[in-house]
């Protein structure tokens, strides 16, 4: 598959990250899947309100869309997955699949050992929970790329989430490597980068 991803600024507080995968090549001739997934946010001071996250799969097996509202004046997130409509509170530090991303470039920064997210996650809230490993000297089309890695840790034993980020590119992760319940693996590695602002929050 292929994936883009893009960081927009809008306004003076307000951004957008965006995600477009599409099956490529061999795959590609029975699985036709396009997921689009865009969240978006803003930041107040240090904290980061995320305001509404939207995912989109056609073209597979399974189709599927969610769009969640993050209502700050009622402190209430709307999900609707599918057709499916459930509300659940809000407070502050709850992100979406999409946000949880960037705040864990962000949170880097300062060299912590473990972070944790609450995500909403279709309907559910998770603790996304994060462990530092050792760091690791990768080979990608950038070129040797030193990194932190980190891997998602909790009661889930069967699925497996692991982050190649680095500090040179603001812990971008330039690898993740991702295995579901069923024990399929999926790598991400970066093949190019376009910095179109370098002094993003």
């Amino acid at each position: 598959a292929q994936m883009e991803r893009s960081l927009q600024r809008q306004g003076e507080d307000g951004y957008t990250y965006t995600s477009i995968t599409d099956t490529v090549g061999l795959v590609a001739l029975f699985h036709k899947d396009h997921i689009v997934e865009e969240s978006r946010w803003k930041i107040v001071g240090n904290q980061i309100y995320p305001q509404n996250y939207t995912y989109i799969r056609n073209g597979g097996k399974k189709n599927r869309k969610i769009n969640i509202d993050f209502d700050w004046s009622s402190r209430i997130i709307n999900n609707v997955v599918n057709e499916r409509r459930l509300q659940m509170p809000l407070q502050v530090g709850m992100l979406d699949k999409l946000l949880y991303q960037f705040a864990l470039m962000r949170d880097l920064g300062s060299n912590p050992s473990e972070v944790t997210y609450e995500v909403t996650d279709g309907g559910k809230m998770k603790k996304y929970h994060f462990v530092k490993m050792e760091d690791e000297l990768i080979q990608t089309p950038l070129g040797p790329v030193q990194t932190v890695k980190l891997q998602k840790v909790g009661q889930d034993d069967k699925s497996k989430l692991i982050f190649w980020s680095a500090p040179s590119l603001k812990y971008l992760p330039v690898r993740v490597e991702s295995t579901d319940e069923d024990g399929h693996t999926t790598i991400a590695l970066i093949q190019t980068l376009t910095w179109y602002n370098r002094n993003p929050s």
